[in-house]
C-alpha cells in the first residue's frame, strides 16, 4: 500500500526536520482552549493548565530539564490568550504578539511522574508590550516550583488596543505592574540601551 509509506514519510519528515510534539501541542492547546473549554471573559483571571514530569522532560539528575519550563509555559500560555480572547483580537486588527524577553526563576525540582499545575497571568500592559507570569505549582504539595515573567511585543498594534477590541471599544487601564516586575522592565530597557550603543545602532528596536 504505498500510500502508507507515503503517509509515514510525512511523519517522520515532520519529526525529523520540525519539532513536532510542540508544535502539535500547541495547535492542540489553541484548538482545545478555544473549542472546548469554556470562554474567560477576563483577560486577567489566572487560569490553569494541568502537566506531568514525563521521561523526555529528564535531565542527567533526573528532574524536569531548565528547557521544559520555559516549553510548558508557551503551551499554557497559548491556550491563556486563546481562552480570553487575545489570540482572536489580534488576528481581527491584523496584529500579532512575539515573545521579547523571558526570565525564568527555580525553586524546586519537578521529578519525574510528578504532576504540577502551570498557572497563568496577564500582570498587565504597557504601550507595546504585554506581561505574563508562569507559576510552575506542584500537584501533591501546592509549592511554586518554577516562576517565569515573559514580554510580549504586539507588532501591527498595542496592547491597548487589543483590550479594548475585547472590551467592545472601551478603553481598559492596565493594572500597577509589581514593583518586581517592574524591575525586571528596567533591566531589559538598560540592556537593550547598552546593545544599542555597542552595536552603533542607537535607533534601532528591540522585539
Amino acid at each position: 500500500m504505498p500510500w502508507v509509506l507515503v503517509a509515514l514519510g510525512v511523519c517522520a519528515a515532520y519529526f525529523a526536520l520540525l519539532d513536532g510534539w510542540y508544535l502539535a501541542r500547541v495547535a492542540w492547546a489553541v484548538v482545545r482552549a478555544r473549542l472546548l473549554q469554556p470562554a474567560v471573559r477576563d483577560p486577567l483571571q489566572e487560569q490553569r493548565f494541568c502537566g506531568r514530569v514525563l521521561p523526555s522532560d529528564l535531565d542527567p539528575l533526573l528532574h524536569m530539564n531548565n528547557a521544559r519550563y520555559a516549553r510548558e509555559a508557551d503551551v499554557a500560555r497559548a491556550s491563556h490568550l486563546a481562552r480570553c480572547g487575545v489570540l482572536g483580537a489580534l488576528r481581527a486588527l491584523g496584529a500579532r504578539a512575539v515573545l521579547a524577553a523571558s526570565c525564568a526563576r527555580y525553586r524546586r525540582s519537578l521529578r519525574l511522574l510528578e504532576p504540577f499545575e502551570v498557572r497563568t497571568r496577564l500582570l498587565g500592559w504597557d504601550r507595546r508590550a504585554f506581561y505574563l507570569e508562569a507559576r510552575f505549582v506542584s500537584a501533591r504539595d501546592g509549592f511554586v516550583c518554577a516562576l517565569l515573567l515573559c514580554r510580549h511585543h504586539v507588532l501591527g498594534s498595542t496592547p491597548q488596543r487589543v483590550l479594548s477590541y475585547l472590551a467592545d471599544g472601551k478603553q481598559v487601564e492596565s493594572p500597577e505592574l509589581p514593583e518586581d516586575l517592574q524591575h525586571w522592565i528596567k533591566y531589559n530597557d538598560a540592556n537593550s540601551q547598552k546593545l544599542r550603543a555597542e552595536s552603533g545602532l542607537e535607533r534601532t528596536k528591540d522585539q
